[in-house]
């Protein structure tokens, strides 16, 4: 289902890299507003967490439902999963996005819930939030499901993509999967009368302290690679997390002399159309997947 190529049987005890089997693995379903503005607007997304990872990022953010064992609240039924989201669409809010966030080990069964929600008679925008370390031939067959693809592009440096995430053909293959992205959805993102997203294709890239040269070549690949046309989401949410927090180049935050560094860059290479962060953003998304409620709520 992913670059790893593991040839787990979900079926058996004999799993793979990311450690789950056949059942769906969701360890939240809320509304979040933290989103790029066009996604969901106002109202929020619909946000789907899958439980596990294919990468294993040091400062992963969301390290607590992406590096450790499930919740005690996990959903591992594709009907229960289809049930949240509907409750979500239909209570009212006017909310009408569904974000799937990481799920490349997972795709088969989000497809499952898609169906399931159509069958329902639920149509929603549905966003394919990843971490961009997909499978070419798996995503061709989400075309026709995933109406908005929200990549992460990670890394251009092979050697960071290794020692921070465990993936040494990532820059390659992540390319390439957002190359498939691109060919279906192309650089044009498709709003409605509200401004909110309706199809297209947000390129995110998490700007790293001390690593400003990755960043730069990472949005050069983007620009020269695939096109200068395409929206991109520039972050500089960052904070030191998880093993992040014993590693001397990352245990601290963005300084705004990185960041605005990265940013020029984006604007000499073409990279015009989207969104910057204001560093602050750091303090502000920090989510708690322990905690009862929402994760995204203080």
């Amino acid at each position: 289902m992913c670059p790893r190529r593991c040839g787990a049987d979900r079926t058996t005890d004999r799993l793979g890299f990311c450690g789950v089997d056949a059942r769906v693995h969701i360890s939240d379903v809320c509304v979040h507003k933290g989103e790029e503005p066009v996604l969901g607007g106002d109202k929020g997304v619909i946000n789907v967490f899958f439980s596990s990872c294919n990468l294993r990022c040091a400062y992963c953010q969301n390290y607590q439902i992406s590096q450790q064992p499930p919740q005690k609240k996990e959903i591992t039924s594709c009907q229960q999963a289809a049930t949240r989201i509907a409750r979500f669409l239909c209570n009212g809010d006017g909310i009408n996005t569904v974000g799937f966030v990481s799920p490349t080990h997972q795709v088969f069964q989000m497809k499952t819930v898609i169906d399931l929600l159509h069958k329902r008679g639920y149509y929603p925008t549905i966003i394919y939030n990843t971490n961009a370390y997909d499978d070419v031939e798996t995503l061709r067959e989400l075309e026709g499901y995933v109406d908005i693809y929200l990549p992460d592009y990670k890394y251009a440096d092979a050697e960071l993509a290794v020692r921070l995430s465990q993936a040494p053909d990532y820059p390659e293959k992540a390319l390439a999967a957002i190359k498939e992205m691109y060919y279906q959805k192309g650089s044009r993102l498709v709003l409605n009368d509200d401004g909110v997203a309706e199809s297209g294709l947000i390129i995110r890239h998490l700007v790293l302290p001390n690593h400003t040269d990755n960043s730069i070549n990472a949005l050069k690949n983007i620009a020269y690679d695939i096109s200068p046309n395409i929206h991109i989401s520039l972050m500089s949410q960052y904070y030191p997390e998880y093993k992040a927090l014993s590693m001397p180049d990352l245990n601290r935050k963005l300084t705004a002399d990185e960041y605005s560094k990265v940013c020029d860059i984006a604007s000499e290479v073409g990279l015009v159309k989207g969104w910057f962060q204001q560093l602050e953003s750091s303090d502000t998304y920090r989510p708690d997947f322990d905690k009862d409620g929402n994760p995204f709520e203080r």
